[in-house]
């Protein structure tokens, strides 16, 4: 097979519906729209208006808000990283930091940082150097024979 010789299987792709073109298209003089009213018009735009009525959007309360300051962490559990190991995509002698977990294909992006969670079984005896841990994740990594250092100015690392 050639890149010319690709082409869509039959029935997945369907023709463009050429809209006023005449009556006799059985599209044409109103296009689909109906006759008459603010939707047969060009430049509608009336999502979430309900007539005059007051939306539910304005009649409902506002509740919460979003911490500009939230750490967004990549989260990697134990039994991803030992699958890792185990794939021999990950060097257990080696100190395992994001950007060694990126390279292996474990995360897809660093964002704010790697959080370990106590996910799985760690049998590998790995040293870790990550933004944060949970409680459990770090008794499990140091159970295995391993340590972590949970690097400094990271917020939320326990």
């Amino acid at each position: 097979m050639k890149l010319n010789e690709i082409k869509d299987r039959e029935g997945a792709t369907h023709s463009k519906k050429r809209v006023g073109r005449g009556i006799g298209s059985g599209s044409g003089k109103t296009g689909g729209r109906g006759v008459k009213g603010q939707k047969s018009r060009s430049g509608v735009a009336i999502n979430g208006f309900e007539g005059g009525q007051m939306p539910i959007y304005r009649r409902l309360p506002k509740r919460g808000f979003t911490n500009i300051f939230a750490k967004n962490f990549t989260e990697v559990s134990l039994g991803r990283l030992q699958a890792a190991v185990d794939a021999k995509k990950l060097d257990a002698k080696k100190t395992v930091t994001a950007e060694a977990l990126k390279e292996a294909g474990v995360i897809r992006r660093v964002k704010d940082g790697v959080r370990v969670l106590s996910d799985g079984e760690l049998k590998a005896k790995l040293t870790l150097e990550v933004a944060g841990a949970s409680k459990t994740a770090i008794e499990k990594i140091e159970k295995a024979g391993g340590s972590i250092t949970v690097l400094a100015g990271a917020k939320n690392a326990e």
